[in-house]
């Protein structure tokens, strides 16, 4: 039986589907892709601008309810979700690498568990389907080959250090190239240099996201990447601890001074041991984003040495879901920064 509804019909009724970070409807945004009609059922594809969008749910809801309200008709709606990832145009321009967006993980001042919460975050984006890399930028700390479980030193092909893969995400790590007990002192032009290295000499792959583990503080790091590198977005990590607030602003200050757009602040360690709320009071304070509070657990730091990120080891649970949140709200504040691009 030749079908009543017709591409035009579905069309109209998705143009009230308003994408809720983008403010426009997804026909507009060309988010619609492969509409087929068999008698009265309706299929189409709804293209995501990333893989770890933190609003399909609410598209997949509306675009249901659009349809049902503009064409009554119709019988089974099929809607699938497939994404493209935009990129910072400004990482190809300048580095020729193949890594679509580049984000900064910051602290103020060490302890407050930055990089925990750094591997956290890549490794939910790349379970969620994201190619997702890690680069530990902590010269003087490069712990991230611990708490991924990565072993190292990296293999070499045509010159150039070949990133290890742990949990989904490719990683390289000062850790792997230096003696674990030996001591970095380097500032200035040798750790512009080393930083430089880590991005020039490595073979990433095509990554839609690279997330770099800054050093705690404000320094020569922090400078020399943004120098070297063009950062689409930034997190400061906080503990609740009125110490650790006083450090976190200039954390943020520091990525406002140097032009990298915030995407909010994660208040970490929460809890009766350090109490709560300071991730809040930043977030009011700057006028950003309070992205997630990650509670303390006890199971995270046996889990942490032995090289198994809390999301991997505890997929349930309420501090997984919490990183998952955090993760899929970085991807679509990227991806607002990208479609816009108003750098």
């Amino acid at each position: 039986m030749a079908s009543k509804i017709t591409k035009q019909q579905v069309e109209e009724a998705l143009k009230t589907v308003i994408e809720p970070e983008l403010k426009k409807d997804l026909i507009t945004l060309n988010f619609i892709r492969n509409i087929k009609i068999s008698g009265n059922n309706v299929s189409f594809t709804i293209m995501l601008t990333t893989p770890a969008c933190p609003m399909k749910d609410v598209l997949e809801d509306e675009s249901t309810a659009a349809i049902r309200t503009h064409i009554p008709e119709a019988g089974d709606i099929d809607i699938h979700f497939d994404s493209e990832v935009r990129s910072d145009s400004r990482i190809s321009e300048k580095l020729q690498l193949p890594i679509k967006n580049i984000v900064a993980v910051s602290s103020g001042k060490g302890g407050v568990g930055k990089t925990t919460v750094a591997a956290n975050i890549a490794v939910c984006l790349a379970q969620d389907g994201a190619r997702t890399g890690i680069l530990d930028a902590d010269i003087y700390g490069p712990n991230m080959p611990l708490l991924m479980g990565a072993a190292g030193p990296p293999s070499q092909k045509g010159g150039k250090l070949v990133p290890v893969r742990a949990h989904g995400v490719e990683l390289m790590s000062m850790g792997f190239l230096i003696p674990e007990a030996e001591a970095l002192v380097w500032r200035g032009p040798m750790l512009h240099n080393a930083i430089s290295q880590l991005f020039s000499e490595v073979l990433w792959s095509e990554l839609d996201y690279l997330v770099v583990d800054l050093p705690p503080g404000t320094g020569d790091a922090q400078l020399s990447l943004a120098q070297l590198v063009p950062l689409t977005g930034g997190i400061v990590v906080t503990g609740p601890q009125k110490i650790a607030l006083s450090d976190a602003r200039r954390g943020i200050t520091a990525f406002n001074r140097l032009g990298v757009p915030l995407l909010g602040v994660v208040e970490n360690m929460s809890g009766e041991v350090f109490g709560r709320g300071g991730g809040a009071t930043l977030a009011k304070e700057f006028g950003i984003d309070l992205l997630g509070i990650i509670d303390l657990h006890p199971d995270m730091p046996k889990e942490t040495d032995e090289g198994k990120p809390f999301v991997t080891t505890h997929p349930d649970h309420a501090i997984s879901k919490e990183f998952f949140k955090i993760s899929r709200a970085i991807a679509g504040k990227i991806s607002v920064i990208d479609f816009t691009d108003h750098r």
